[in-house]
């Protein structure tokens, strides 16, 4: 597996955290991949995803999902 070197990521947190403290940060640009952590454990674990899975996600939320898309 190759590893993806995020020393340099700028992580963008969910316009839907409302100021609060436990939501997602999602970096965007990050060759053909989306990391994505909790922002109450920035130094904790981080999920990969490939971007068209992760625009499909977020379009469903966008739309109000309930159940998986596709």
């Amino acid at each position: 597996m190759d590893r993806i070197d995020l020393t340099e990521t700028v992580w963008i947190k969910s316009s839907r955290s409302n100021g609060q403290s436990a939501c997602v940060e999602a970096a965007l640009g990050s060759n053909d991949a989306v990391p994505v952590r909790d922002s109450k454990a920035v130094h904790g674990p981080i999920l990969i995803f490939g971007t068209a899975p992760w625009s499909t996600f977020v379009a469903g939320v966008k739309q109000g999902a309930d159940r998986p898309l596709g």
